[in-house]
């Protein structure tokens, strides 16, 4: 990651905290702040799936100037019957969200949690960078994500997270 990648979470992340959205970052980019190297295109959170959350989640991402990636609402994201008809009708694992000015920048949310979100909340780790503190998912809830996504880039980052865990152990 270079250094504009870092300030665009810092920025992410610092606009959702001021709004007290709780969240997590999952995905590629919690393997790299976890200190594993690797590609990856997007930030991949968790969002407490509760609505009020939602709305100051979306509330922070058009603060920001994120539209969604689809054309729907952003607000269709808050309707537990909107969710389960993307899942069961188009397949669908998350909700994107691009910034116009800098298209690349993509933040994708799971519109399903596979995992007890409180739990995976309460086990998250602390991290910051410059004044902002992100909060990722643990070691253990990361595995357990990508046991349940099975892709090869997944199994990679398997290996290299209970490696970490094995150090921080001993």
């Amino acid at each position: 990651m270079d250094r504009s990648d870092i300030s665009y979470f810092e920025e992410i992340a610092g606009s959702m905290n001021k709004k007290r959205v709780r969240y997590l970052v999952v995905g590629g980019v919690a393997v790299n702040l976890y200190g594993i190297e690797r590609m990856t295109a997007d930030l991949d959170l968790i969002v407490d799936l509760e609505e009020s959350n939602l709305k100051k989640f979306i509330s922070a991402m058009k603060e920001l100037g994120y539209k969604p990636k689809v054309p729907v609402k952003a607000e269709d994201l808050i309707s537990p019957a909107k969710r389960k008809e993307w899942i069961k009708e188009k397949g669908m694992k998350v909700f994107s969200f691009y910034h116009p000015k800098h298209p690349f920048r993509l933040i994708d949310v799971l519109i399903e949690i596979p995992v007890d979100f409180e739990t995976a909340y309460a086990k998250r780790v602390k991290t910051k960078s410059s004044d902002v503190i992100t909060p990722l998912a643990s070691v253990d809830t990361l595995i357990r994500l990508k046991e349940i996504a099975g892709r090869p880039q997944d199994t990679a980052d398997i290996y290299h997270l209970k490696r970490i865990k094995g150090e921080k152990q001993k």
